[in-house]
């Protein structure tokens, strides 16, 4: 007996070393495909989110496309850098990143801020709640990346850690805590920074009681990824409105 061939579309997923929650939410979200779509991930070391030259000294070029070249292996329709340093370090940093992922390794190539750009044009985004796990310093840029883009930020809320690994220790109630925080000024929407931090499992609760979109990182990148590589966003339900958004967004 002869058996067809599976074939379903792969998503690479470039993954912070000392991330616990990023891999099983997008396993989670891609659930409804079955076996047409499935993610598969590869780690390159962040430890640390701060503006120390160790921190920084993370997302140089090389080790990223050492991993995107690992991942590559596996043939994946599409390599995603899930990590949001480009939020602090400028979108021409993912930009160039992804550019340099497509020379290296031949696949497409995008990230989780790039995501959230192209939300935010799509949706002609002017003013942003902002939740994150960091410290002042990063918030501080982040909101002035904001600006340039020509986001006014009405409320930021932000727990002052830097240690990579514990962002995933801080229970979704307790983000969901701030958010709504941010969503009393009723911004545009509200973006969760962090692709280790517990912001999708709260977001259509808030949503709901709020009015006001919640754009988590893992779950933006997720409908941005399954967006790209032709599936509809929109079968994903039960993690926020974002994936009902992505059905029109490229």
């Amino acid at each position: 007996m002869s058996y067809p061939p599976v074939n379903g579309t792969r998503i690479g997923m470039l993954t912070p070393s000392s991330n616990t929650v990023l891999e099983p939410y997008t396993s989670a979200m891609l659930a409804p495909f079955g076996p047409q779509a499935s993610a598969h991930f590869g780690r390159f070391r962040v430890v640390e989110i701060s503006m120390s030259e160790a921190s920084q000294a993370q997302f140089t070029l090389e080790p990223i496309l050492e991993a995107a070249e690992r991942l590559a292996e596996a043939k994946p329709a599409l390599i995603c850098w899930n990590g949001t340093s480009a939020s602090w370090l400028g979108l021409d940093k993912d930009r160039a990143l992804c550019a340099a992922i497509t020379e290296r390794t031949g696949v497409p190539a995008t990230s989780t801020i790039l995501a959230y750009d192209a939300y935010f044009r799509a949706r002609a985004v002017k003013t942003l709640g902002l939740v994150t796990p960091y410290i002042e310093d990063i918030e501080t840029r982040m909101i002035a990346n904001y600006a340039a883009q020509g986001i006014a930020v009405t409320a930021a809320r932000r727990l002052n850690d830097k240690g990579n690994y514990s962002f995933a220790t801080y229970p979704p109630e307790q983000v969901a805590d701030l958010v709504a925080d941010v969503a009393q000024g009723k911004p545009d929407a509200i973006a969760v920074v962090c692709t280790n931090f517990r912001g999708a499992p709260v977001a259509a609760g808030t949503e709901q009681a709020t009015g006001v979109p919640v754009l988590d990182s893992v779950s933006i990148t997720a409908a941005h990824c399954l967006r790209l590589t032709g599936l509809d966003p929109a079968r994903v339900t039960g993690w926020g409105g974002v994936f009902d958004s992505f059905t029109d967004i490229s």
